[in-house]
C-alpha cells in the first residue's frame, strides 16, 4: 500500500447503500491495490445478476456461492493487498465471518486484531485483513436505495424491514470492525480519503474487535440481495 503502510487486504462491510463498491474502487486507486467486489464475483460465477439468483435459486444457494466469492476475492489479492467489498448480508454467514476476520498485525504492523475466537491468520501468500464497517443511518441508506419516496402503501411495509434489516446487522458490523467509517452526506472520495489517513502510518490506531458471541451459527433474520 502507500504511504509507507505494509500490505494489508482492507474489507469493506456495511449495510446496502453505504457505498461500499464505489468507495472501495476510490480506496484502492488511491492505494494503488486491486479492487473487487462479491457480488460481481457470485454474478460472474453464477453467469446472471445477483437479484437472478435469490429468485430464480433461492438465498441458499446465493449465500454458498457468496461465502466462495469471500474466499476466492482473498486468496486472489495475494500478499500484494487489496481492497473487498463485501454484500451487506455477507457477514450473517459464520464461516463469512471467519475468514475476513484476523489473528495478525492492524494496519500498520503494530496492533492485533482479533474477534471472539481465533481464526486461522492469514497464510504468508496473503496480507493481513483489515475489517472496515463503513457506517450509515436509516436516513441515508433509504434516501440511497429508494425507499425516500413520498409514503404510498406498499404490501409488507418495505420500510420497516429495511429498518429492522439495519438494527438487525448493525451490532454484527460493529463486533467485526476494526475501524468504522460514517458516510452519512460524504461522497465516496471524501470517505476514501478519510480511510487512506486512517490505515496510514501515524493515523487513528484501530480497535481490537469485540467477535460475534457465538460465532458457530450464521445469523437468521432478514436477508435481501443488497449491494453498495
Amino acid at each position: 500500500m502507500t504511504h509507507g503502510a505494509p500490505s494489508a487486504i482492507v474489507v469493506l462491510i456495511g449495510p446496502p447503500g453505504a457505498g461500499k463498491s464505489s468507495i472501495g474502487a476510490v480506496l484502492a486507486a488511491q492505494l494503488g491495490v486491486p479492487f473487487s467486489d462479491t457480488d460481481d464475483l457470485v454474478a460472474t460465477a453464477a453467469g446472471k445478476p445477483v437479484g437472478d439468483i435469490f429468485v430464480e435459486d433461492g438465498e441458499a444457494v446465493f449465500r454458498e456461492l457468496e461465502r466462495a466469492a469471500v474466499a476466492r476475492g482473498l486468496e486472489g489479492f495475494g500478499a500484494g493487498g487489496g481492497v473487498l467489498a463485501l454484500g451487506s448480508g455477507a457477514v450473517l454467514d459464520a464461516d463469512v465471518r471467519r475468514l475476513i476476520e484476523t489473528s495478525s498485525a492492524g494496519p500498520r504492523g503494530d496492533t492485533p486484531l482479533s474477534g471472539g475466537t481465533t481464526p486461522e491468520p492469514p497464510g504468508p501468500s496473503q496480507a493481513p485483513r483489515i475489517v472496515v464497517y463503513l457506517e450509515a443511518g436509516f436516513g441515508a441508506v433509504a434516501k440511497r436505495t429508494g425507499f425516500d419516496k413520498p409514503r404510498v402503501v406498499i404490501p409488507g411495509n418495505p420500510r420497516g424491514r429495511l429498518r429492522a434489516m439495519l438494527e438487525e446487522r448493525r451490532p454484527v458490523y460493529e463486533s467485526l470492525a476494526a475501524l468504522t467509517v460514517p458516510t452519512d452526506d460524504l461522497t465516496p472520495e471524501e470517505v476514501a480519503a478519510d480511510l487512506v489517513k486512517q490505515l496510514s502510518p501515524g493515523g487513528p490506531t484501530p480497535r481490537t474487535p469485540r467477535g460475534m458471541p457465538d460465532e458457530g451459527q450464521s445469523i437468521s433474520g432478514t436477508h435481501e440481495a443488497e449491494g453498495g
